[in-house]
């Protein structure tokens, strides 16, 4: 790899900092997320300027933790850390290959080890994305397969490390606890981030975004109905963040949708883009119902 230096008025990696940019947008919040991978981001970009000046440089080791509850843009911030590895040179295709268990774990003897090897022969070059990854260790069950599966990918991770970035994802607890019962994964890998939950008022800005890019709006009432439904929402289990968010919106432009047929009538341009009170608070919600 050849890289010139940049002249002081020239941006070190302009196309690097467009997919920062990018994550700032796509992401309201999750500062301390951002930070990281933007340290990420610039030791790469040092580590790849030290090699064109002949310097001493090794590739640094690149396995990642992503903890945080489902919603919080865990595999938004994957995608975009492919993006950045691909501009970088340090991955050859960027792509991100996301599996879970089911497509590591074999459910017979001799099943575990093809399929855990195909996932990683599809991910080499690029970065492999495990969803709750805890669910590989099951050691209530001696005759579950998971630890096989660990074991295979411990050695890619030390291996392939130079052409493979695994990221770990899942809740926060029981990733400490995978950690804790294989210390041979966690000596592997070098970036542990915490995603932290979003605040009411960051939902919010979140739901504004995903209808910005719909062409939708709220209306005066609906903003007032959706800081309320989702009060009450995040009070409740199973509650997924942005993805909550994002089943809220798809329930309310099916009931806008609704309304808007019902009464006989060519909706108006504004009509057809915006969400009014009533699309939310039919919610189930707010009869103290479970749900969007």
């Amino acid at each position: 790899m050849s890289l010139s230096p940049a002249p002081a008025s020239e941006p070190v990696d302009a196309g690097v900092q467009e997919v920062l940019e990018r994550l700032d947008t796509e992401l309201i919040g999750l500062e301390p997320v951002k930070t990281r991978i933007r340290d990420i981001a610039s030791l790469l970009i040092i580590d790849k300027l030290r090699k064109a000046e002949d310097l001493t440089a090794e590739n640094p080791t690149l396995h990642m933790s992503f903890a945080g509850n489902p919603g919080t843009g865990k595999t938004t911030v994957a995608l975009r850390m492919a993006e950045i590895l691909r501009r970088l040179g340090y991955s050859r295709k960027g792509h991100l290959v996301t599996v879970t268990r089911d497509d590591l774990v074999g459910q017979y003897i001799g099943h575990t080890a093809p399929k855990t090897k195909e996932i990683l022969k599809r991910a080499v070059g690029g970065v492999l994305f495990i969803d709750e990854a805890y669910y590989l260790y099951r050691p209530e069950n001696e005759r579950d397969y998971g630890q096989e599966a660990i074991e295979i990918l411990l050695q890619a991770m030390e291996n392939q490390r130079d052409d493979l970035v695994v990221i770990l994802a899942g809740y926060k607890d029981k990733m400490e606890q995978f950690f804790r019962s294989n210390p041979g994964m966690k000596s592997r890998i070098a970036h542990h981030i915490d995603f932290p939950d979003y605040s009411a008022e960051q939902l919010i800005a979140i739901a504004d975004l995903m209808l910005g890019r719909l062409m939708y709006d709220f209306s005066p009432a609906a903003r007032l109905a959706f800081a309320d439904y989702l009060e009450r929402r995040m009070r409740q289990p199973q509650f997924a963040n942005a993805r909550s968010v994002r089943n809220a919106i798809d329930r309310m432009r099916l009931r806008q949708a609704s309304r808007l047929c019902a009464t006989g009538e060519r909706p108006s341009r504004a009509q057809l883009m915006t969400i009014e009170a009533e699309d939310i608070l039919k919610s189930r919600i707010f009869n103290g119902q479970s749900g969007s």
